[in-house]
């Protein structure tokens, strides 16, 4: 059910809405300006580490250590989140000293985290702490503590987390990103991580795409015309590709044979093709192919190399149904 505007305070309700955005902005404003040495250091400890970066945290850090784990392992750094609570219980033994640890907890004082606080003390395991007091014990038996501001929560009480967990996870972000601009973390991996969804479709190579081999519609200069069709039509792309010697001479399209109606039965492929077609390497991006196909209203493209071979065929249609717009 719907409430009156009348009802929910409309004034009221976006004030508080802007008073909450503009409380954490100003938090994460001065986390920004106190970043020093030490975050330097978690973020070497990182790059070093010949494992996994493993991720803990309770409650709402939990949460938060989460989507921290899973930006580090979608940007090319292998993260795991273990549940503080469950490492106490068995899953200490999925962490090892080739790993590193990224402890998060406002307090630092989480009575949840002490087994995993031992556990890398014992082991030797890098420990990096994310809380809001320098004094607490988290924090004191760190190799990097990362301490947050002394900023208010913005609930209505003071006490849920909100400041703090922004500020969590913005640092979590911020450490990510650096680590990966300092592997030179490329679209090309990336992709490799999001090969699915609209991300994915984003970063497809024409070569993913393109139709190639005994696939494509492929004749001769001197091919007849009921061969033409032939091949336009048996492999339902309604185009006809033209080669000499392996290398692209022209293309012939549905457009083509409307404009050479007038005895086009006795006309060879050459007589009718377009001798400059619209091509396209196979390292382009799919988006580069769709909008060359859409800015010159052409629905194909031919996939040539360097020395003008044909080695395959894209569609705007294939490119649509991958998600590509």
């Amino acid at each position: 059910m719907t409430l009156p505007a009348a009802a929910i305070g409309t004034s009221s309700a976006l004030e508080d809405g802007r008073e909450v955005l503009r409380a954490e902005t100003a938090a994460l404003s001065q986390l920004a300006a106190g970043l020093d040495a030490r975050f330097v250091h978690a973020v070497e400890m990182i790059l070093a580490t010949r494992g996994r970066l493993i991720v803990s945290g309770i409650g709402k850090s939990g949460h938060i250590g989460r989507k921290i784990a899973a930006t580090f392992a979608s940007t090319g750094t292998p993260a795991h989140f273990v549940h503080a609570a469950e490492a106490s219980h068995g899953d200490l033994g999925m962490i090892t000293p080739d790993d590193v640890c990224l402890l998060l907890s406002k307090s630092g004082a989480t009575s949840e985290l002490s087994d995993l606080i031992s556990y890398t003390r014992r082991f030797g395991v890098p420990l990096i702490s994310i809380s809001g007091n320098p004094e607490s014990t988290l924090a004191q038996k760190s190799d990097v503590a990362l301490i947050l501001p002394d900023a208010p929560e913005v609930c209505a009480i003071g006490m849920a987390p909100t400041t703090s967990t922004t500020m969590t996870l913005g640092l979590g972000d911020a450490l990510a990103v650096a680590v990966m601009r300092a592997k030179g973390f490329d679209p090309e991996r990336f992709h490799l991580f999001h090969p699915g969804g609209k991300l994915g479709a984003q970063f497809l190579r024409v070569a993913e795409l393109m139709y190639q081999g005994d696939a494509l519609p492929l004749v001769t200069e001197d091919a007849p015309m009921d061969q033409v069709l032939m091949r336009m039509t048996g492999t339902g792309y309604g185009v006809a590709i033209i080669v000499e010697q392996q290398r692209l001479a022209g293309i012939i399209t549905d457009g083509d044979l409307r404009r050479n109606m007038d005895g086009l039965m006795s006309k060879r492929a050459g007589d009718v093709a377009t001798r400059s077609p619209k091509t396209i390497g196979p390292d382009a991006l799919v988006s580069e192919a769709v909008a060359m196909m859409n800015g010159n209203k052409v629905n194909a493209l031919c996939v040539i190399d360097e020395d003008r071979h044909v080695i395959g065929m894209i569609r705007l249609h294939d490119c649509l149904r991958a998600g590509v717009v």
